[in-house]
């Protein structure tokens, strides 16, 4: 055994979602892959089995704190990394049709094995989100779509709010002081369709405190969005 599953259990009860004893078996498996794969691959500077528990595990698992997918709903991961929050999400809820997207090959060949290894089903995309989100095979099909620490709301939101189908639900996993990430972002979220519903404000059991964005679609994106990335860098909307 890697982790502390009871401190896991807790975590997770704390934020509204019960895993059974097979689920929590999958999170020692996960944590072991994560350790190994690490010694070699730069997936985490989080190498501690107590710290994967609370800052990666449970922190994935919030999610489900703000929102209760449907059975078999479709949901993305974008900008996965090392499958985070989209492998803990998935072992809590293997119904899931799970999407995990990422431009990084050699993570996303570590997000598929350990994914096969669990024994759970989900596609793992290679490429960039602003080329994705203009593919009619992804753009606008999916219930809800989450992302965790990889960019400022007002430039998330464009490479994540194409792919959210009209009615479905996009949520930004931020850290603290996400206030001036929403003020900034207000704008670009109605120019592409969104609209905030809710701002959830918690603390993981190490103390650090956490946001979840939550962000109704409530009309189509405009077809000129995502545009490519360098203009979305320099000049944000």
């Amino acid at each position: 055994m890697i982790i502390n599953k009871e401190l896991l259990r807790e975590n997770a009860a704390i934020l509204g979602t019960e895993l059974s004893g097979e689920m929590l078996e999958k999170f020692d498996m996960l944590a072991n892959l994560l350790i190994e794969t690490n010694k070699s691959m730069n997936l985490t500077a989080i190498k501690e089995p107590d710290d994967i528990v609370v800052k990666h595990f449970a922190d994935s698992l919030s999610l489900y704190s703000a929102i209760v997918p449907e059975n078999g709903a479709k949901v993305l991961d974008l900008g996965t990394g090392a499958g985070f929050p989209g492998i803990p999400l998935l072992i809590a809820r293997p119904d899931l049709d799970l999407t995990m997207l990422d431009s990084t090959a050699k993570k996303l060949k570590y997000v598929a094995d350990t994914v096969e290894a669990l024994g759970l089903r989900a596609e793992v995309f290679h490429t960039r989100a602003e080329d994705a989100g203009k593919n009619p095979l992804y753009r606008e099909k999916y219930d809800i779509v989450c992302s965790r620490a990889v960019a400022a709301l007002n430039i998330l939101s464009e490479y994540c709010l194409p792919f959210v189908k009209v009615g479905g639900t996009f949520v930004a996993m931020k850290s603290a002081k996400a206030d001036e990430e929403i003020a900034c972002a207000k704008q670009a979220i109605r120019l592409l369709g969104g609209e905030i519903i809710e701002k959830k404000t918690f603390f993981l059991s190490d103390g650090g405190e956490r946001t979840l964005i939550i962000i109704k679609k409530i009309s189509q994106t405009s077809p000129k969005y995502p545009r490519p990335s360098a203009q979305i860098s320099k000049k944000p909307l």
